[in-house]
């Protein structure tokens, strides 16, 4: 009886910081992707408070299935926000929006249907793999893009957010499969609320404590050509010096065009720690990712060959891997991300104007 009291406090400590944080993040920072996202991760992690239940083999009431697909469904807005927080030309497509939709569905119809029909136990692997998959997706993802990330406090706080929130879906998600129908229920939904309560609280400490401009940047940061982005730059004369290089290394030595550049190579290029080059980077140049930074060199050069007459019958592909794109599609998206056509229809521009 006294866990199932302290089991029902958390919850409901629980789902009431939660909904004030989302409800902050979406006042504060609803302008942005990242901010919407994580507003709606908040609000699916209070529905995720209140129906998880651990070694639960009961058919699951009606009114409750909707909440319990929209808990289901936020392993899927975990892992597009983490893309968005983490991605600097991340959007949402139509199929994330289906995605999500689908898991929800398919955890509603699961509840309904599925669950009283094939087991409960069944369902709720089912269920859980799923969520896992999306957790696992995110983690990844998040640990793939980490070197290229130049903000020094989005570097800080996301190894900490995604750990923290990652570890707990997942083990959940493990207790889930594991100790389904099993009789420990009553301890393992109590340390589980604990366990939640305690994420939730660490993370809105944090979030306290970080500059949410870091995380959720209000506007896209107006930058020169990067070409001549040195010259509009009001830095320290030893700073200067630095930007000075480092744009020799792009613009005359092109570094750019080399295999698996990276943030050390430069920085050992120019006798610097890696933090100070990202640093330099990020405060002086105006860039929060390192491959943000690469790309729009290597789409100068591009734009300037497409527009060149004389390589009117080089192919496109050759073109993208001469300026360090190691195949099309990544170049295709790039190129248009910045100039808003595809590299085909840049140049049959440019040969019209001309």
């Amino acid at each position: 009886m006294l866990l199932s009291t302290f089991d029902i406090a958390l919850r409901g400590a629980t789902v009431a910081l939660l909904l004030v944080l989302a409800a902050s993040l979406f006042h504060g920072f609803g302008t942005v992707l990242a901010g919407r996202l994580a507003a709606a991760f908040a609000v699916g992690s209070a529905a995720h408070a209140v129906i998880s239940s651990i070694g639960v083999t009961s058919k699951v009431p009606p009114a409750l299935a909707p909440v319990i697909a929209l808990s289901t469904g936020n392993a899927v807005v975990f892992w597009l926000f983490t893309r968005a927080l983490f991605e600097e030309t991340f959007k949402l497509r139509w199929w994330h929006a289906l995605t999500w939709a689908a898991i929800a569905a398919f955890s509603f119809v699961n509840c309904i249907w599925l669950a009283p029909a094939s087991g409960v136990r069944l369902s709720i692997i089912a269920v859980n793999l799923l969520a896992l998959g999306f957790i696992v997706l995110a983690v990844v993802q998040t640990i793939a893009s980490w070197p290229a990330d130049l903000v020094e406090g989005r570097r800080r706080i996301r190894v900490f957010i995604v750990s923290v929130a990652a570890l707990y879906g997942g083990l959940n998600a493990v207790l889930q499969i594991s100790l389904s129908g099993s009789g420990a229920a009553e301890i393992a939904n109590t340390l589980n609320s604990a366990l939640l309560a305690a994420v939730v609280a660490a993370i809105a400490i944090a979030l306290m404590r970080f500059d949410g401009a870091d995380l959720f940047p209000a506007a896209a940061v107006v930058r020169t050509d990067p070409i001549e982005a040195a010259a509009a730059v009001e830095a320290s004369a030893a700073d200067q010096k630095l930007i000075d290089a480092l744009m020799r290394l792009m613009a005359d030595e092109r570094n750019y065009r080399h295999d698996n550049i990276t943030i050390g190579t430069l920085a050992a290029k120019l006798a610097i720690p890696e933090y100070r080059l990202r640093r330099l980077i990020n405060q002086r140049l105006g860039y929060r990712n390192f491959n943000v930074f690469l790309n729009e060199h290597r789409i100068a050069e591009a734009k300037a060959a497409l527009a060149d007459p004389s390589q009117a019958e080089v192919p496109v592909i050759t073109i993208a891997m001469d300026a360090g794109f190691q195949s099309l599609g990544p170049f295709n998206r790039a190129f248009k991300a910045i100039t808003g056509v595809t590299p085909t229809e840049y140049r049959r521009l440019k040969a019209t104007a001309a």
